[in-house]
């Protein structure tokens, strides 16, 4: 077997270590509504479960 260094190109360098990524204004406000609509249906869907509950219950109890 031969091995032909001649074409050989190193591999590229890693990127610098920048830190985290920041959002933009645009992604918080996203977030921000995405965090608030599941904290309004965390508080909404439990009584919505109950009330279907007790709604099957009544119909075949």
């Amino acid at each position: 077997m031969f091995l032909d260094l001649k074409n050989y190109t190193p591999p590229p360098e890693p990127p610098a270590n920048r830190g985290p990524e920041q959002l933009t204004p645009r992604q918080q406000k996203a977030l921000a509504w995405i965090v608030g609509l599941n904290i309004i249906l965390l508080l909404i869907a439990p009584i919505g479960g109950a009330t279907i509950i007790s709604g099957l219950i009544e119909l075949f109890g």
